[in-house]
């Protein structure tokens, strides 16, 4: 008896429901829907501006010229802003006092890609939707070739990102080179690799470690990159333009230099001998100096001092032409 008076209350209740919705349509489906019965609301958390109030109307005008009631069509109006890229999704009824209500959900992008010359933006669901004229969406910027099937697990990689204060703090993009992604950074000139995107909270906690004992206390130019791909193990890459990597070669270089090679000490030996047979002609030079006449002593003293400089200098000229 409980059950057949249930399903009798359900059934009246139906009824009342369908002839007071039969009646509201009679009474307003010659009225017309203008401006002030039109009632559009933005659902999404996020706010969003892709789809802009004003072009929900004309879409509205569009699907019932006549502008009545009981000539819409509310499927089809629905279907038609479900169409458009930014829409995740539309909800439209109409009251019993014949307001129109759309209710509708735009899409949010999680990053905007650059793939091909392209870009767009792809929101948390891995859909993709072309970029705005008139908005354009603070949000993470990806690049490379990534594949469609890579769009969801690189969305939860950038909420990772947004999420937490330090990742946000330091990284500013991500790119894709062949099968290895990259973290790019705010600080310096070097990019973190990361490799796939499998493990992603443990390779940004070994960057995070890394930073916070000692990256910190190194200039942010040093390294062009520092990779966390491999497990258990940070892998640096020196910045070849870095001015200390410049001191540091050259420092290398002079201690290289003072090693003495076989080669140049057996060019050691021989110059003694050189500059032995040298001096013995320095020698035979020195009495054709003697046959000059003789003057006063102060100018005698004067000659004497000149030669010994000019038999001096010749030898060394010649050292270096042999």
């Amino acid at each position: 008896m409980k059950n057949k008076y249930r399903i009798l209350k359900i059934v009246v209740t139906v009824i009342i429901l369908g002839l007071l919705l039969s009646f509201s349509l009679r009474r307003f489906s010659r009225e017309q829907i203008t401006d002030n019965k039109i009632s559009v609301k933005m659902s999404e958390k996020t706010p969003v501006y892709f789809v802009d109030e004003k072009d929900i109307r004309e879409i509205v005008k569009k699907e019932n010229p006549s502008g009545k009631v009981g000539d819409l069509n509310i499927p089809s109006l629905e279907k038609k802003i479900n169409s458009l890229p930014a829409v995740d999704s539309a909800n439209v009824y109409l009251n019993l006092n014949g307001k129109l209500n759309l209710d509708i959900k735009q899409r949010v992008p999680v990053f905007r890609l650059n793939k091909d010359g392209k870009d767009f933006y792809v929101d948390e669901k891995g859909i993709e939707f072309p970029i705005s004229r008139t908005y354009s969406h603070p949000c993470m910027l990806v690049t490379g070739s990534v594949q469609p099937d890579e769009y969801e697990k690189l969305a939860e990689l950038v909420e990772k990102i947004d999420k937490d204060d330090f990742s946000k703090k330091y990284f500013i993009g991500i790119s894709k080179s062949k099968d290895s992604y990259s973290l790019l950074t705010s600080e310096g000139n070097y990019r973190v690799e990361i490799g796939d995107l499998d493990n992603i909270d443990f390779k940004v906690k070994g960057f995070k470690t890394f930073v916070e004992k000692y990256l910190v206390y190194q200039d942010p130019q040093k390294y062009s990159m520092v990779s966390v791909k491999y497990q258990n193990q940070i892998v640096t890459t020196l910045n070849p333009y870095f001015k200390e990597n410049d001191s540091i070669l050259k420092a290398g270089k002079m201690e290289l230099a003072k090693v003495p090679s076989p080669t140049a000490a057996k060019k050691t030996e021989a110059k003694p001998k050189i500059a032995e047979v040298k001096k013995s002609n320095s020698t035979s030079v020195k009495p054709k100096e003697s046959t000059k006449p003789k003057g006063p002593t102060k100018e005698t003293k004067k000659v004497e001092k000149k030669p010994p400089v000019k038999a001096q200098s010749k030898p060394k000229a010649k050292v270096k032409i042999e």
